[in-house]
């Protein structure tokens, strides 16, 4: 009896494990530079990791280089592994929405073309859907004067970028801070979300 009963908690923890990792989810924005969308992702519990890359171009092996150029269809991106017991999609989108300008699809803040263009990358129907209800409701707030123009797609390949780029924020924080000052995205968010 004692054996079965072991063999019975041994199944249920397995279970449970399996479980848990059935819930490990990823999600992929894009909002100008990288650098300054891995951090605000990262504060948030239930954020497994974050990577930049690039999404969305034609070229199978994208480099800094070439997709800064504007030269390869990409767009700089920020991939979120994410523990959906312990943070929803819908508060990914919260964050993506209150960290870009929602009205410039022709690049963010400082950085300009497409390359860095904001939008949504989906991978399954649930969020197509949750990212076109939170853009509506958004641009139902009247928050922003002009139209909210940000692409909701569905996600192709996403390709890391170079290993100096990750977690830049972390790894060069004057340079970062620097950049992120002067490229205008602080003294904009501040203006539409105060906090």
């Amino acid at each position: 009896m004692k054996n079965i009963l072991i063999v019975i908690l041994l199944f249920l923890g397995a279970a449970h494990l399996a479980s848990a990792k059935e819930d490990i989810r990823k999600a992929t924005f894009a909002g100008g530079c990288f650098w300054c969308m891995e951090g605000p992702f990262d504060k948030l519990e239930g954020v497994l990791s974050t990577t930049s890359g690039y999404i969305g171009g034609e070229s199978t092996s994208p480099t800094y280089k070439a997709v800064s150029s504007g030269g390869t269809g990409h767009t700089e991106a920020v991939e979120v592994t994410f523990d959906a017991n312990k943070v929803s999609y819908e508060k990914l989108l919260s964050v993506f929405w209150r960290n870009i300008d929602p009205t410039d699809n022709q690049g963010q803040f400082v950085d300009r073309g497409s390359q860095y263009r904001p939008g949504v990358f989906y991978y399954n129907e649930s969020q197509k859907e949750l990212a076109r209800k939170s853009k509506l409701q958004l641009a139902e707030s009247k928050r922003f004067k002009k139209e909210i123009v940000v692409e909701i797609t569905k996600a192709g390949v996403f390709y890391p970028a170079e290993e100096y780029h990750q977690d830049f924020y972390k790894k060069s924080p004057i340079r970062y801070k620097f950049y992120r000052f002067n490229s205008g995205r602080d003294q904009f968010l501040q203006k539409y979300w105060k906090k």
